[in-house]
């Protein structure tokens, strides 16, 4: 199966572009996440981390 693939693939021109293209893809995004990381505020992460229990006691009270 494998060989079925690389061989329609090694037809194709231009081919070679694309696990370039994915690998800047990949290396973009996790690199902007953590920069975002680091840069995001401490305030903004404890609320963001407290959402699922307000909404657990929002449940509760119903």
């Amino acid at each position: 199966m494998l060989r079925f693939i690389k061989q329609n693939l090694e037809n194709i021109d231009g081919v070679a572009i694309y696990p370039i293209i994915s690998l800047l893809i990949f290396f973009i995004f996790f690199t902007a996440l953590f920069w975002w990381v680091f840069t995001a505020k401490k305030k903004h992460i404890e609320e963001v981390s407290n959402i699922p229990l307000e909404n657990d006691l929002n449940h509760q009270e119903l």
